[in-house]
């Protein structure tokens, strides 16, 4: 009998193993209880899907004639821009992957690094047309980076002031000189649209953080004021003079700028359904400049007419509600303003292309996200939308745990006055 009482004390003392209902109510284990994919936010893929398709159809239309000219190969491009989506896609799995709570660690120094590409562009870039915008034979643009470091950078740092973003102190004035900083670097290359870009979307989120109306007025009007100081100058004459026929092509559309006036016969030729896929007359021998990049919103006017046109504005219309569902979604703040600046971003990017090519503002070299020709701007915008699909991931994961766990509560509900009770030691 002695002998037991040592083996039956041990016995009583030791915690019982855990059931297998009690393992499934583990909130360590409930991330687990939900596959990847049914974390994905599916219209969103189909979206960027629809997009991706339709820019390397329209790549392989607006390019087939000059590749097979200049290398005998007509996919040669449109290979090449599928290269650049499969390493966009890439870099995209990997921040949907991982974590974007983890950012607020990695945003310092990704915004340290961007700041040095972009001195570096200006001190060793590429020189093409009198401009510096691009690193590696124009493989790399840090503007393109610049854009999404600056959501991912203004997200993090918006989310930690809480009602201090009201502060002259804490909020405007670091503020405007981040946005000062970056936007100078990039307007040296000089990019003014790109520079537009970060203000306007850096902005937006300011004012969604809850930041006071009067500052964001009073930041918007010196911005206006020093963007007319600088066009005035004499230093950025390529603005100027791109600014001046758009102002009078608003009365006649024949005044306009050359590339605009050549886009606007395009559109045209399209009339309502196209004049048929590669079947575009502009493309060929240099009538609209960059029917690949800048200019492709064109084409898809003239190959599809306003029926196809309609469907891409759709489609990004489509994008902004998923990804603003997402933020409206979210369970943190930071997360809420990552998606809703990222999508913003995406959106503006998509408008202001949009808007170029139907003579809405004057021309800028803005591609059109997921369609344009062009790497920077694909790997980027794959690896933003790809951090927009890691809040909605986050979310549903979050959300999950917390309903196992009040179904876990209300499993051990007993008794007539329904009390939440502890499950008994045989249960746990």
């Amino acid at each position: 009998m002695t002998d037991q009482a040592p083996q039956f004390i041990d016995e009583a003392v030791r915690p019982a193993r855990p059931s297998a209902a009690a393992a499934a109510f583990d909130p360590r284990t409930t991330e687990r209880s939900l596959s990847f994919w049914q974390t994905l936010d599916k219209p969103m893929l189909f979206i960027i899907g629809a997009l991706l398709a339709i820019g390397l159809i329209m790549v392989y239309s607006t390019t087939f004639d000059w590749s097979f000219a200049l290398t005998g190969n007509a996919a040669d491009k449109v290979v090449e821009q599928a290269r650049n989506v499969m390493i966009g896609l890439g870099l995209a799995a990997v921040a949907l992957v991982f974590d974007y709570r983890r950012l607020r660690r990695l945003a310092p120094l990704i915004l340290i690094g961007t700041v040095s590409a972009l001195i570096a562009v200006l001190l060793f870039g590429d020189d093409v047309f009198n401009a510096r915008r691009s690193l590696i034979g124009g493989r790399f643009q840090p503007g393109e980076l610049a854009e999404l470091t600056m959501v991912i950078y203004m997200a993090v740092w918006l989310s930690s002031k809480s009602t201090r973003i009201r502060s002259l102190t804490y909020g405007l004035l670091p503020f405007a000189t981040l946005i000062g900083i970056i936007s100078g670097l990039v307007i040296l290359q000089p990019d003014i649209s790109t520079a537009v870009i970060i203000f306007v979307v850096c902005s937006t989120m300011f004012f969604l953080a809850g930041a006071d109306l009067v500052q964001i007025g009073a930041a918007m009007g010196i911005a206006a004021v020093a963007g007319v100081v600088l066009v005035l100058s004499g230093n950025f004459l390529y603005a100027e003079d791109r600014i001046g026929p758009f102002i009078e092509s608003i009365s006649d559309i024949t005044r306009a700028d050359y590339h605009i006036f050549q886009a606007y016969v395009a559109f045209s030729n399209g009339g309502l359904f196209g004049v048929g896929l590669g079947l575009s007359q502009q493309k060929f021998n240099n009538a609209l400049p960059a029917p690949h990049t800048d200019s492709i919103f064109a084409i898809i006017g003239e190959e599809f007419g306003i029926v196809g046109a309609t469907v891409v504005v759709l489609l990004f219309a489509a994008f902004v509600w998923r990804g603003l569902t997402i933020a409206r979604r979210a369970n943190d703040a930071y997360g809420s303003l990552l998606a809703s600046g990222l999508t913003l971003w995406v959106i503006s990017k998509a408008l202001l292309n949009i808007a170029v090519m139907l003579a809405l503002v004057p021309p800028t070299g803005i591609a059109l996200p997921f369609i344009s020709f062009g790497g920077s701007s694909m790997v980027t915008v794959l690896v933003g939308t790809a951090l927009i699909l890691s809040v909605n991931r986050a979310t549903l994961l979050r959300d999950h745990a917390t309903e196992r766990r009040g179904t876990r509560a209300a499993t051990h509900r007993s008794g007539g006055d329904r009390r939440t009770r502890l499950p008994s030691p045989s249960s746990r």
